[in-house]
């Protein structure tokens, strides 16, 4: 029987990852500050499927991060609201992992339907949002779907994904988040290994480590000394109102400045630009 996790101590439960029929497992980790919720999530996906290992699972954002980097899921349920670390939540725990496991992928699981909760954690990088009233089963699929690389997206949410996040969104740059512009393809992977933002999907939704940065990739100098401390800043998963109060400006001038680092690189949104900074080991 997997035990629940304490606040600020990761359990991880290291499970095979190779199914009965032989095929690899999706390895996922589970977080949710409710003890109850996330054993009862643990124990409807082991009862239906045989092809998911749970491999850890954590309470906050402290524990959530240790146990992302140490088991280095292909997918992390989470939830929005987690206590801990800057009070960030969801978000926080997406932004600070991206450093130690750049390809795992991350499901939003929450009870919130809330436009401010979902596009926080989209632009965070994560890779769908699911609320709480899914079924077991299609939550079984929704984390394939993910770990396939698609974005996946509640009935009730995907109108507002596409609206606020689509192309020409202003909030992310604009992403094409529904249609999969947000978060990497990956599977797990080591912590010590560099991440290739520039690598192409294989067949079995990972990402060719192999892959080349290309000549013309675009370098830090592009950017303004005030933009890049701007984009260190929000790379470390600073909030728009944090990186005010850091550099003494507004939180429209950090908003102007984030529009114009992420249209600089070439990016789409906060968590490409958090995988952007962790690759060159900027931040």
């Amino acid at each position: 029987m997997t035990q629940a996790a304490q606040p600020n101590q990761p359990t991880a439960t290291i499970s095979s990852t190779t199914a009965p029929s032989g095929k690899r497992s999706v390895r996922i980790g589970v977080v949710d500050d409710h003890d109850l919720f996330r054993a009862g999530v643990i124990a409807a996906i082991t009862a239906g499927s045989d092809d998911i290992a749970i491999v850890g699972q954590a309470g906050d954002v402290e524990s959530s991060v240790r146990m992302i980097a140490e088991t280095q899921p292909d997918v992390v349920l989470l939830d929005v609201h987690v206590p801990g670390g800057e009070g960030g939540g969801g978000s926080e725990i997406i932004l600070r992992s991206v450093q130690y496991a750049p390809h795992t992928l991350y499901l939003a699981l929450s009870v919130s339907d809330s436009p401010t909760d979902v596009g926080a954690v989209i632009r965070a990088g994560a890779r769908g949002y699911v609320t709480k009233t899914i079924t077991a089963q299609d939550l079984i699929a929704s984390i394939h779907q993910v770990a396939e690389g698609y974005a996946v997206f509640s009935p009730k949410l995907a109108g507002f994904v596409l609206n606020a996040l689509g192309p020409g969104s202003q909030q992310n740059g604009g992403a094409g988040a529904a249609a999969g512009g947000v978060g990497g393809v990956g599977g797990a992977a080591s912590a010590g290994d560099d991440y290739n933002p520039y690598a192409q999907p294989t067949p079995n939704g990972t990402r060719s480590a192999a892959a080349p940065v290309p000549d013309d990739d675009i370098d830090i100098d592009v950017l303004s000394p005030r933009e890049q401390e701007v984009m260190r800043l929000i790379a470390r998963g600073y909030s728009y109102k944090e990186v005010a109060a850091e550099l003494f400006i507004s939180v429209k001038t950090v908003e102007t400045h984030v529009s114009k680092v992420l249209r600089k690189l070439q990016l789409s949104n906060r968590g490409e630009l958090a995988r952007w900074a962790a690759y060159r080991r900027i931040v």
